[in-house]
């Protein structure tokens, strides 16, 4: 009779399977993955390296030592304990982040811009008591600016009665708002002192949300070529609201991680951030093993460094509040091994 792990659903509760079981979880979540992505399936020895990761029955997996990943974290520093700058410092020091972020509980540059005075000096103090790289961070936000909280027409609202030029007028008028405060904010917190930018979560509202997170970041770099900029998407491909907005020749909509970190890289990115969604009825290692199939071909022809988003609900980690430390830890192993990652 087959032995039995314990191992974790993408919602982060406890199953047990069997190696076979998990082996045939790996094989349909690199189909789909392949499927969907039109891209290469995991190879077999990839698969071999997978099922050696989620067989085991150790509580903790990791890597060699040498073979670490970086790990850029978004969101680092929250206002539920001590200041932000104290809870830097905890990141820092005691959860190994490589690459921490300031950020404001309003994760929006339209929002940050009313406050950027005061989040220039928490940067400044930051940067008085910190060793790592501190870059700040928000999202481009489109939704924020139509109605009835922002100046334009609701493209959500349009879309539905057949609105369809006025909706796509109303996200190219957003765009230009959105543009022009990205740009504001991080000269702001550039002359603050920051050591990087991150644009979090690009393309949420679209592909107008991501054209203008690229647009931002190529007028950034213009001005500060030596700053360095991550940018995160939203999902594992580019949804098309508006369906028709190009980036140098290059149509946003529908691209998936391997294709856009080359237009990301272009604009002048420095850091690119791929998503893909679990399905929190699968087990973890049919997410990672499909999460991987969509990201190797993105590394494989990336310029730039990628870091995977690897948190609460993407990238393989169970979609709960505090993800248990079993499943990212083979998380983040698997990312390394199979898909060469160059860091979460």
């Amino acid at each position: 009779m087959e032995r039995s792990v314990t191992t974790r659903l993408a919602d982060g509760s406890l199953v047990r399977m069997t190696p076979s079981e998990i082996r045939a979880d790996l094989e349909e979540g690199t189909a789909l993955g392949a499927k969907r992505a039109k891209v290469p399936p995991l190879e077999p020895d990839e698969l071999e390296q997978l099922g050696e990761i989620f067989s085991s029955s150790a509580r903790f997996s990791a890597v060699d030592i040498g073979d670490e990943l970086v790990l850029s974290c978004d969101g680092s520093g929250n206002l539920d304990s001590g200041t932000r700058v104290d809870e830097l410092y905890s990141y820092q020091s005691h959860r190994g982040a490589d690459i921490l972020e300031l950020y404001h509980i309003d994760y929006s540059y339209k929002a940050i811009k009313t406050i950027l005075s005061f989040e220039q000096q928490v940067m400044k103090t930051a940067q008085l008591n910190l060793v790592a790289p501190l870059q700040y961070g928000a999202m481009p936000d489109l939704g924020r600016y139509s109605r009835p909280d922002g100046p334009v027409a609701n493209w959500s609202e349009l879309l539905p009665l057949g609105r369809i030029d006025e909706a796509r007028a109303a996200q190219e008028e957003a765009m230009e708002h959105a543009v022009r405060d990205m740009v504001f904010v991080a000269e702001g917190m550039i002359e603050a002192g920051a050591d990087g930018l991150d644009f979090d979560t690009s393309g949420a509202a679209g592909d107008a949300d991501l054209l203008a997170a690229l647009r931002a970041v190529e007028e950034i770099k213009s001005r500060h070529p030596d700053v360095g900029i991550e940018l995160g998407m939203a999902s594992e491909f580019v949804l098309g609201m508006h369906g028709e907005l190009e980036f140098h020749g290059r149509r946003l909509a529908g691209l998936w991680p391997r294709d856009l970190v080359e237009l990301a890289a272009e604009a002048g990115v420095t850091v690119f951030g791929p998503a893909v969604n679990v399905n929190t009825t699968k087990s973890v290692a049919w997410n990672v093993a499909r999460a991987l199939t969509i990201v190797k071909p993105c590394v494989a022809e990336s310029p730039i460094p990628v870091h995977m988003n690897a948190g609460m609900g993407v990238g393989g980690v169970p979609m709960t509040p505090y993800p248990p430390a079993d499943a990212v830890a083979r998380v983040s192993h698997a990312m390394r091994t199979v898909g060469r990652l160059d860091g979460l």
